[in-house]
């Protein structure tokens, strides 16, 4: 198996990403309706009623080696999301962080950032990642100040990148961090984490 895509677990004190797994099914499709996220036209993300069928396309390419799909889980255990290391690349040790999506209820809360913090460490202190990128649509503010505020940089802009499901055409914002910019963006992802909150 490809080795930027063995199962792990990762954990901190806002949340935990464990490997994805067909009996999140459930607790997933739950927390999707809190803000009804998969009804934002710019994104996709699943509906209650896909969540089977997606967590079944994120665990087949897994099997085939191409992405490494994670449940998120807040600080009492309880699955809020879905991330991935995709479009991994082992033979030059890339890869994107994406197809991430939280409960309204957790969205500008400490998890995030948290789980940010913990995949960037495990793809550059661990797996020996040269860059780790982050896509989204151009159109999708609140996700591409988020990318900004980790400290990644906007490489360019796909235009007419993909055809999204609506048929209208997404241009792609891709960001990277790469490995010498780690050391800096960990100190300020673990400043945001320790810093007092009013």
């Amino acid at each position: 198996m490809n080795p930027l895509v063995q199962p792990v677990t990762l954990a901190g004190r806002h949340a935990r990403l464990v490997p994805l797994a067909p009996d999140h099914a459930p607790a997933l499709a739950e927390a999707v309706q809190d803000g009804q996220l998969w009804r934002l036209w710019y994104t996709a993300i699943p509906s209650p009623d896909g969540m089977q069928a997606e967590i079944e396309r994120r665990l087949g390419l897994h099997a085939a080696g191409a992405m490494l799909p994670f449940a998120v889980l807040d600080a009492d255990g309880v699955p809020v999301g879905m991330t991935t290391y995709m479009n991994v690349d082992a033979v030059h040790r890339r890869l994107e962080i994406g197809s991430t999506w939280y409960a309204g209820r957790v969205q500008r809360t400490p998890l995030n950032t948290e789980c940010k913090r913990l995949l960037l460490g495990h793809a550059f202190d661990s797996l020996g990642c040269i860059a780790v990128e982050f896509r989204t649509h151009v159109f999708n503010q609140a996700s591409r100040r988020a990318i900004e505020r980790l400290g990644a940089k906007l490489d360019g802009v796909l235009r007419h990148h993909q055809r999204l499901a609506d048929g209208t055409l997404r241009d792609t914002c891709v960001y990277s961090i790469v490995a010498a910019e780690w050391p800096t963006v960990r100190a300020h992802l673990t400043w945001q984490l320790d810093r007092p909150r009013g």
